[in-house]
């Protein structure tokens, strides 16, 4: 799993004074930068590098994220397939889920145009990061963490 933090500006409250939900899911992304460096290390945009592209992005905003605290941002694998993959992303403020969501991504060639199987090392890469569905079902990550703490 990987985690970033982030600072709410004053630029990405809308005019209901919460963080703009288009807001969230750029930061979804940002948080898989070191998952797409698993197909280009050096994150080099050129067409005969850059390997994947999303084909499927969804957002649950659970609760309002708010101006003036910081965001946590948790981005791990869901399910690795031949040609894609699955990340699953939570956004956590104040200890509080605030949303979640997933990205299907698949392993491309743009000098073809066409799909590709992921690299065998590749995959192997992404499972490492790998957390079943039925382990967040019911219980997002950082609520287990305050649970495992109070037991």
């Amino acid at each position: 799993m990987y985690e970033i933090t982030v600072t709410p500006r004053f630029g990405d409250i809308d005019g209901l004074k919460h963080v703009n939900n288009n807001k969230i899911v750029d930061w979804f992304e940002l948080a898989r930068n070191d998952i797409f460096r698993f197909f280009t290390p050096n994150l080099s945009l050129e067409d005969k590098d850059w390997k994947l592209i999303l084909v499927h992005n969804e957002a649950n905003f659970v609760n309002q994220t708010r101006f003036g605290k910081e965001v946590t941002i948790l981005s791990y694998i869901l399910r690795v397939g031949n040609t894609s993959f699955i990340t699953g992303d939570e956004a956590w403020q104040d200890g509080e889920l605030k949303a979640k969501g997933k990205s299907v991504v698949v392993n491309f060639n743009f000098m073809e145009q066409h799909k590709e199987p992921i690299p065998e090392d590749v995959k192997e890469k992404l499972k490492e990061h790998l957390i079943s569905e039925d382990e967040i079902a019911n219980d997002c990550f950082l609520n287990k963490g305050k649970k495992d703490k109070k037991n």
